[in-house]
This record gives C-alpha cells, sequence and structure tokens, in this order.
C-alpha cells in the first residue's frame, strides 16, 4: 500500500510577508473605524465602513465566479458580485426604519428573496435549452448569499449596537478581533510547532496544535475586550466574554475551513492575489464569514452587564 503524502506545513519565514500586508490592512481599517466612531464629516454610524463591506463582497463573490469558471462552472459575472455587494447596504439603507437589530436583519432577508427573484429574472429572459441555467441559478445565488448575507451581519453589528458613543463598535472590533487573533495564533503555532494535521485532505497546512491556539487565543482576547479594558460594561454579549470566545473562535475556524472545501473543490490555493502575500478578499474574510452571524446572535441575546 503507498503511503499517503501531504504538502509541507506553511513555512514560518512567509509569516512577515502576511505580517506586513495584515499591518497594512489593519491600519486603514483602524483608521476607517476611528472616523465611525468619531462620526467624522457628520457621516451617521457605519457610513465610514460600508465602502469596507461593499469592496469585499464585490471582490469576494468575483474571486468565486473567476475560480469556478476556471473549473467550468459558469455564473454571471456581473450579476453575482452585484448582488453581494448589494446585501451589506440594506442595513444602513433600513437604519431609518428603527433601531431594532432583529427588524434590520428582515429587510435584509426580503433582499436576499429579491436577489432570488431576480436571478430567476434573469434565467427566464435569457433562457436557452442545454445552457446549464438552474445550476448557474443556483451557483450564483449561493455565492451571493454566501458572500454577502454574512457581511449585512457585520454591518448591523456596528448598527445594533446598545452601547454608547465609540463604544458602539465593540460587538464589530470584538469579533474581527477575536476570529483574526485565533487566525494568527493558529499560523504562528501551527507554522512552528504543528504535527499532527487537522484535516489533511481539505487542508493539510491546518494542525491540531494550530486549533488548540487558536481557541485559547480567542478566548484571551474575549476577556480583553470584554471583561478587562472596560469597554463593554454596559451591554454584554450573551454567556459573556467566554461563551463569546469559544463560539466566535470556533465559528471562524469554521468558516476558514469552508473556504478551504470551496478552493479545494475549485482547485485553487488562493481565492485571489489582491492583497498581495494575504491572498484574495476571500482569503482576508473567510473565518469572518461564519463568525458574524454568531458575534450577532449572542448580542443580540446579550443583556446589561452584571
Amino acid at each position: 500500500m503507498t503511503a499517503t503524502t501531504y504538502p509541507p506545513l506553511p513555512h514560518p519565514g512567509s509569516f512577515l510577508k502576511r505580517a506586513v500586508v495584515a499591518a497594512v490592512v489593519a491600519g486603514g481599517f483602524a483608521a476607517l473605524c476611528w472616523a465611525d466612531a468619531t462620526g467624522m464629516l457628520a457621516a451617521r454610524p457605519a457610513w465610514w465602513l460600508a465602502p469596507v463591506a461593499v469592496v469585499i463582497a464585490w471582490g469576494g463573490a468575483t474571486e468565486v465566479v473567476r475560480m469556478a469558471a476556471a473549473r467550468g462552472l459558469r455564473m454571471r459575472p456581473l450579476a453575482v458580485p452585484a448582488a453581494a455587494a448589494i446585501l451589506p447596504l440594506v442595513p444602513i439603507l433600513a437604519a431609518g426604519v428603527g433601531n431594532d437589530p432583529v427588524a434590520s436583519m428582515g429587510w435584509v432577508a426580503l433582499a436576499v428573496a429579491a436577489v432570488l427573484v431576480m436571478f430567476f429574472l434573469v434565467e427566464i429572459a435569457t433562457y436557452a435549452r442545454d445552457t446549464g441555467p438552474l445550476v448557474r441559478l443556483a451557483a450564483g445565488f449561493s455565492t451571493a448569499a454566501a458572500v454577502g448575507l454574512p457581511l449585512a451581519f457585520m454591518v448591523d453589528l456596528r448598527l445594533a449596537s446598545k452601547l454608547p458613543g465609540p463604544a458602539g463598535l465593540v460587538p464589530l472590533v470584538s469579533m474581527l478581533a477575536v476570529v483574526k487573533g485565533g487566525d494568527i495564533a493558529a499560523y504562528v503555532i501551527g507554522s512552528l510547532l504543528g504535527q499532527h494535521r487537522m484535516a489533511p485532505a481539505l487542508s493539510p497546512g491546518k494542525t491540531w496544535e494550530g486549533a488548540a491556539a487558536s481557541l485559547a487565543a480567542s478566548l484571551v482576547i474575549a476577556w480583553g475586550i470584554l471583561a478587562a479594558s472596560g469597554w463593554a460594561t454596559a451591554w454584554q454579549p450573551w454567556g459573556g466574554w467566554p461563551v463569546y470566545g469559544l463560539a466566535v473562535g470556533m465559528a471562524g475556524m469554521l468558516g476558514d475551513l469552508s473556504e478551504s472545501l470551496v478552493k479545494r473543490e475549485l482547485a485553487a490555493k488562493d481565492s485571489g492575489r489582491s492583497l498581495g502575500a494575504l491572498g484574495g478578499f476571500l482569503d482576508l474574510a473567510d473565518a469572518t464569514l461564519l463568525a458574524a452571524p454568531v458575534a450577532w446572535v449572542l448580542w443580540v441575546l446579550g443583556g446589561p452587564a452584571a
């Protein structure tokens, strides 16, 4: 019997390149958070951050369309990214209707239904036999929803916060910090100490040592932001920082593995090269796509700190 071989684990030297690009991206995002928190130029909450969500939605969906096309699965190259990019804007447009986060996401659900109708109308208007309209419709709608809907949850994390002033950014920033902090810990520890591969057939570079480090880092970051810092003393997510760190951290790892499944099936190493050493937009947002709805639910179910 022939032994199964896997690619080598990531080399620690590649961490420096990733760190430089990540620092630039994080710095730019921090500046936008500051502008949003201070209401710079009299902008309403989330307006400074909305372009980030739109760019990531458009770029991530475009990358999926491109990877799928390379494998012979054709989607609408403009309709899919456009539909994905519209969804994160819906919570902002619905903000004037009320400040109930559940009601706000109800408008997003309506937008998702409208996107589905749009895809059906396009295929009806352009129908031709034996061109794969149902596969194209299913793939296009799934891509638009899978990329755009989680980003709508991220936007609503900012808009629906019950924390006053600049602390209103805590739900969004805490989710990103928990997920990305865990991702960095997994990469560093997995590269340096990882020996036991977690999902070798799906993502050979991921190890159980890295996964353990990821959860540990997620818990520490959740504690630091939600308990030690005092930033979120007025309102806490359901279960407090331990539940938040574990649930959001695990959802982040699942999101990372989910993107690995997509890339593995589409025979792609990275979703793109738009962000240099970090890969593409989908590589940047992958872990947050499943973590955002989990964080949203925990904040909605939360309450005043004891």
